[in-house]
């Protein structure tokens, strides 16, 4: 590369000539070096020496000048036709030059000390440099010409000061930001909010003089810029005028991140129409769009604190929430008659502890229709004071969830679990003259299985698959033996059961031992006493979990809104779908009773009396069928309420219709009369005390939010080494704000 040399001289006039044109950049100031100081220039092919001698106490003028041969000259000093001594290339020589003659005052720098100079031609100085430069100082560029003032300050003695203007001043403004006097606004708050803006638009920050309900006068908040302007309220109205303004500024900018008037309600006002088409707009997003739009950088917490405010005033604050849980309780109850909805708060401080809401068409559509099989999960939810949200579902005849009742607590515990399958005890014992003998699905929780035993001593309680099967993983972490445990699980026979535990066996013995721990009849297909319809799991939060996680960040009431109305769309949806059927089956159980009958046309069937049958198979072997008791001996027809295909097979040999052995649940009437019932929609909040009983007494209930904000974290467990216990720990250093205590990685300081 070519080679380049740098001149310090002194001359009379001397200039800073920058590029062919030779821009001049500033006038009468001393740039003086004290001492000598050995400095390396980094990123060039040549070693560069700086030699800095003494400065004079005449005025300079610092100019670059640019020379067109062939090695190139960096130039610090008055080109002239005076003599330059130029040492050999990439020398630095600070010398004293004067009309005719050139006197040269070198002081030949040491290895130790080095400028280092960067491809990017950024000069670095190795080591601290007394340099004093005025505060206007903003930034020097090759291709314009700024003006760069240096303070005649002996180096030696002045430290480096230079002061950023990381937002500078626009001095073009839109017209919708522009001030001008007799300009007037329809009262103070709209003043306030022009000059505001324009200071935000403008880059300056201002400082309230005076401010009440007649006037107003502000300043710029920069030391002795003269920017001001008045404004006062015009007689008998509440218009304002802008009275007087001086709209010159002396400052350049803002020299800190941020700015004072972009305040919380700032940032509301500027993404308002934004989040309203938008609610899932992230601070991040905001943050990029204000800095895009206005050009200043705010923090991520202003930024989030400005949407919450946003969403606070749409969808209602998440405190404002379960203050307007008992009133919400009472229209729920109130448009849908039969509907229990209940809210449980502390007694000493009404914080908020439970909620139970189950609707009067849910409960009708699963008492009167519905397979006695509910399904128990739990998800957390994700608002501000998070909590737990409690589901207990059925499953109608077409095998789609149906949920029957839920539950909001603060947090999950054993004792929350017993008090939400009492309250579910409650529901079905007042709305059935007999209780059914119920088969319930959940995971293994105790809370779960005493609150079973407690409130449905008559149910068959089964463990979800799902839970078992991460249980299995988490021990055996073999996707080859999951398999044979889901196999076994789906098997109708004991002795397929057991051949498939002697699979897992023959693989790994261990994972027998594991699952013959857990009682078989408590998840197994082939020793479970109840009647699952072929359900083996209760993943009802990850089946609704494409509209119940969303529902999960709302402030409660939202969240139960929300919940309700994706119900009542379902209740409709499916009484209309269901119009359109013309079979005497749901879809799900006809395919079923279909693919039966395209077996059973391979079996032979003996019959032995009016019920009982005889169904032989040249791969299955012999089936004994009784179509009075519906039942088969390999199990199919009585764990899945539909005839199995030996028993279609004896059913056809008699001529008897086989839609009429399957379970009431499965035909289309009875689907039908799942959603026969309606859920009502609730009126907005604002017009709940307007569709208030006449005459009822409304009892107050204050219901305050849960103290606890966030779960207490675990503390963290870090084993100390025998040989670290003792040590002096080093301290870190972060190179970013020069703190201790922790890297720039993880630093956290404003930039």
């Amino acid at each position: 590369m070519a080679n380049h040399e740098l001149v310090l001289g002194h001359g009379q006039d001397a200039e800073l000539a920058l590029g062919p044109n030779h821009h001049d950049f500033g006038q009468d100031h001393g740039l003086g070096l004290g001492h000598s100081h050995d400095l390396g220039l980094g990123g060039h092919a040549h070693d560069h020496e700086l030699v800095l001698g003494q400065s004079h106490e005449h005025d300079h003028q610092l100019v670059l000048g640019h020379h067109h041969d062939d090695d190139h000259q960096l130039v610090l000093g008055h080109d002239d036709h005076h003599h330059h001594h130029v040492h050999h290339a990439g020398e630095l020589v600070l010398r004293q030059g004067h009309d005719g003659d050139s006197e040269t005052l070198e002081v030949q720098g040491h290895h130790h000390d080095e400028l280092d100079l960067s491809e990017s031609h950024e000069l670095t100085l190795a080591e601290t440099h007394h340099l004093g430069v005025d505060q206007n100082f903003d930034q020097l560029s090759l291709e314009q010409a700024h003006e760069l003032a240096l303070q005649p300050h002996d180096l030696s003695q002045a430290p480096l000061a230079v002061a950023p203007v990381v937002q500078s001043r626009t001095m073009v403004v839109s017209p919708e930001f522009q001030l001008a006097v007799g300009q007037q606004f329809p009262d103070v708050v709209s003043c306030r909010r022009a000059i505001r803006n324009t200071a935000i638009a403008c880059h300056f920050e201002i400082q309230t003089v005076k401010s009440d309900k007649s006037r107003f006068t502000a300043k710029c908040a920069a030391e002795s810029c003269p920017w001001r302007i008045h404004a006062a309220k015009l007689p008998g109205v509440p218009t304002f005028s802008i009275r007087t303004i001086h709209d010159n500024h002396s400052c350049v900018g803002i020299n800190h991140l941020g700015h004072q008037q972009a305040s919380v309600q700032w940032v509301a006002n500027t993404v308002e129409e934004r989040l309203r088409e938008n609610p899932e707009y992230k601070p991040k997003e905001i943050l990029e769009e204000i800095h895009k739009a206005h050009g200043i950088t705010l923090s991520y917490k202003q930024a989030w604190r400005g949407k919450e405010r946003i969403m606070a005033a749409v969808r209602g604050s998440f405190e404002e929430g379960y203050r307007l849980l008992p009133e919400y309780c009472r229209q729920v109850e109130r448009t849908n008659p039969g509907s229990i909805a209940r809210v449980y708060g502390n007694p000493d401080d009404n914080c908020f502890r439970r909620l139970f809401i189950s609707f009067s068409a849910s409960i009708f559509g699963f008492v009167n229709a519905c397979r006695p099989l509910i399904g128990l999960d739990r998800t957390l939810l994700k608002n501000k004071y998070l909590g737990t949200l409690f589901l207990a579902t059925g499953f109608d005849g077409d095998g789609a969830l149906f949920p029957l009742a839920f539950g909001v607590v603060d947090e999950e515990t054993d004792e929350n679990w017993v008090w939400f399958l009492s309250e579910l005890h409650e529901l079905l014992e007042k709305n059935t003259e007999n209780m059914p003998r119920l088969t319930i699905l959940s995971d293994r929780r105790k809370g779960i299985t005493d609150g079973v035993e407690f409130n449905f001593p008559t149910a068959f309680h089964g463990y979800c698959m799902r839970h078992v099967s991460e249980a299995f993983k988490k021990e055996f972490n073999n996707p080859v033996l999951a398999n044979l445990l889901w196999e076994a699980a789906h098997a109708l026979t004991v002795i397929e059961f057991e051949t498939k535990l002697l699979e897992i066996e023959d693989a790994s013995p261990e994972a027998v031992v594991w699952i013959r721990h857990l009682p078989s009849r408590l998840w197994a297909t082939a020793y479970f006493e109840g009647t699952r319809y072929g359900h083996l799991t209760a993943n009802i939060a990850e089946s609704l979990n494409s509209w119940i996680l969303d529902a999960s960040g709302l402030p409660i009431v939202q969240m139960m809104e929300c919940i309700r109305r994706q119900l009542m769309t379902w209740f409709n949806e499916r009484r209309e779908a269901s119009m359109q059927w013309n079979t005497i089956l749901v879809p799900a159980a006809e395919r079923r009773v279909q693919e039966a009958i395209e077996r059973a046309r391979g079996y032979q069937v003996a019959r032995a009396n009016e019920a009982e049958f005889e169904v032989i198979s040249a791969h299955e072997g012999t089936n004994v069928v009784d179509i009075r008791n519906r039942c088969c001996l390999c199990r199919g027809w009585q764990l899945y309420g539909v005839p199995c295909a030996h028993g279609v097979a004896a059913l056809l040999s008699c001529r008897q219709n086989v839609h009429r052995y399957t379970e009431s649940c499965f035909t289309v009437a009875t689907y039908r009369k799942t959603y026969s019932q309606t859920i009502h929609p609730i009126p907005d909040r604002t017009l709940w005390d307007e569709t208030a009983d006449q005459g009822q007494v409304k009892v107050e209930m204050i219901i305050n939010p849960p103290k606890s904000l966030r779960p207490a974290a675990q503390p963290r467990k870090k084993r100390v080494r025998a040989e670290d216990r003792g040590r002096v720990k080093r301290v870190v250093h972060c190179s970013r704000c020069n703190q201790t205590g922790h890297f720039r990685t993880t630093c956290a300081a404003p930039i």
